[in-house]
């Protein structure tokens, strides 16, 4: 099969999966009478986001097949919130681009208009409208941000606060103190703190971790202190920019379900009028980019860990909390199909227990695998990456040469060399991907508890944003 047959080969595939995916959205319409009613009724008092960034039903079903096969758990979004809660799926272009970025993608899921590619909270001509964190502050609801990212990456900030650029980490910083959120974890340490201090980059000398200090914020900077937080309002700041992959975790920085344990703990403190907690994976969409399978799924099972802390939360606070599963746009291209295993033959891979076992053997990132190459790989470096850290796979001899030579394999392949890697797993395990950037595909949304049936359907992602302010505005003081 050449190149132009196994692209038609995989758009066809993500063809058939997206109609099949569109009848289950439909058949999920058809839930059982008592099941609606519920959904149905009343506002929620709590409403918890569950945000995996970069993942569409691709990666969905990904991950439930996966944590089925490999770790032996079912998997929570598809097989709770999805199966027995409402369903849809969200269009993700933004205003100037069929093939949205994460600034764009959220912020018209948290305001309800659509933006440019890199605006924050605001429209096209810079106006800034009403977030959700905003609308939820202004109905006496407690707020929540947490994230694997630096804090002030595009969705947290994008769901809360106001910006040109996504760029403007400082100015994002300095509209979190003012807007006090009760929770707010995650990396992103760099804009907290002024030059020469630790990993600063702030321009104007202030230290931001004093000033939430300063308002009574307990200050967390590692995993164990996470664990003993016992304050009503909590700052997290447990990396410089963004955490590690999953894959190449470290100790002092917490899981996705370890920051929505704390969080949900601080929220239902003094919870008189409930609280809007969005808490995101970056991960998913980081793996993506690379083309990096092995850390797509620990990512996955990340969030899953962490989705189920907020449905266990759910359930002890009896019919009050809406959970909301969904992500911001799809990266990588994902498509997992039968190929040949080499151009002169027609022996087949079709992706099976074995190919399974290849990706969970799998040691570390693809990140981690080009910072131990470096700029300038050589040949025995090469070796021992692989030898170490992918064992069981061979790297053909035109990868091998793609990689020593710094060459992209293809015009979309633009991280290097883990675009290239990625291409060595796929032609080993069946896991293709179609590009190292966005795509267009629409993203699932599941939504489980009171007001889940508003997010059922086919809609556009500023709907998104219209039922949750809604539901706020429906929920405010009581």
């Amino acid at each position: 099969m050449n190149t132009i047959q196994m692209w038609f080969a995989c758009v066809a595939q993500r063809a058939r999966f997206a109609i099949a995916f569109a009848a289950v959205v439909v058949l999920a319409g058809c839930a059982a009478p008592g099941q609606e009613a519920r959904s149905s009724a009343a506002a929620p008092k709590n409403i918890i986001i569950v945000f995996a960034d970069g993942t569409a039903p691709t990666q969905w079903e990904f991950g439930r097949y996966t944590s089925r096969e490999l770790r032996k758990k079912p998997f929570a979004a598809t097989d709770v919130v999805f199966k027995t809660g409402a369903l849809g799926l969200l269009t993700t272009h933004s205003a100037d681009s069929f093939v949205t970025d994460s600034a764009a993608a959220a912020t018209a899921m948290s305001i309800g208009y659509k933006t440019n590619n890199g605006m924050i909270g605001v429209t096209p001509d810079g106006k800034a409208v009403t977030t959700v964190m905003e609308a939820a502050k202004a109905r006496g609801k407690r707020i929540g941000l947490v994230t694997t990212a630096a804090i002030h990456d595009a969705s947290p900030a994008a769901f809360s606060v106001h910006a040109r650029s996504r760029r403007d980490a400082q100015s994002i910083v300095d509209q979190y103190l003012a807007l006090e959120p009760d929770v707010l974890m995650g990396g992103g340490r760099d804009y907290f703190l002024p030059r020469g201090k630790g990993a600063g980059r702030r321009s104007d000398g202030k230290d931001v971790v004093a000033a939430f200090a300063a308002k009574d914020y307990q200050v967390v900077q590692d995993n164990a202190a996470l664990g003993k937080v016992g304050e009503t309002r909590l700052l997290g700041l447990f990396a410089d920019e963004d955490f590690d992959l999953e894959l190449d975790r470290n100790t002092a920085e917490p899981s996705t379900a370890d920051m929505m344990a704390a969080a949900l703990r601080v929220l239902e403190r003094d919870n008189r009028n409930g609280f809007v907690l969005f808490v995101e994976n970056e991960n998913t969409d980081t793996a993506g980019h690379r083309n990096d399978l092995a850390s797509l799924m620990h990512a996955l099972w990340a969030v899953d860990d962490a989705l189920q802390v907020a449905l266990d939360f759910q359930k002890r606070s009896a019919g009050e909390t809406l959970v909301i599963v969904t992500g911001d746009h799809e990266t990588g291209g994902l498509s997992v199909t039968y190929a040949n295993a080499n151009l002169t033959s027609n022996n087949r891979i079709s992706p099976a227990r074995a190919e399974l076992e290849m990706i969970a053997g799998i040691r570390m990132s693809l990140d981690k695998a080009a910072e131990r190459l470096g700029a300038k790989p050589t040949a025995e470096a090469l070796d021992k990456v692989i030898a170490e850290g992918f064992p069981g796979f061979r790297l053909d001899e035109d990868l091998r040469d793609a990689i020593l030579n710094r060459r992209a394999i293809e015009r979309n392949a633009t991280y290097l060399p883990q675009s290239t890697l990625g291409r060595m797993i796929a032609r080993q395990t069946g896991a293709y991907w179609g590009t190292a950037g966005h795509t267009p595909e629409p993203v699932a949304v599941g939504a489980i508890g009171p007001g889940a049936i508003g997010f059922r359907g086919y809609m556009d992602n500023t709907d998104f944003a219209k039922e949750l302010h809604k539901l706020i505005d429906s929920g405010g003081v009581r």
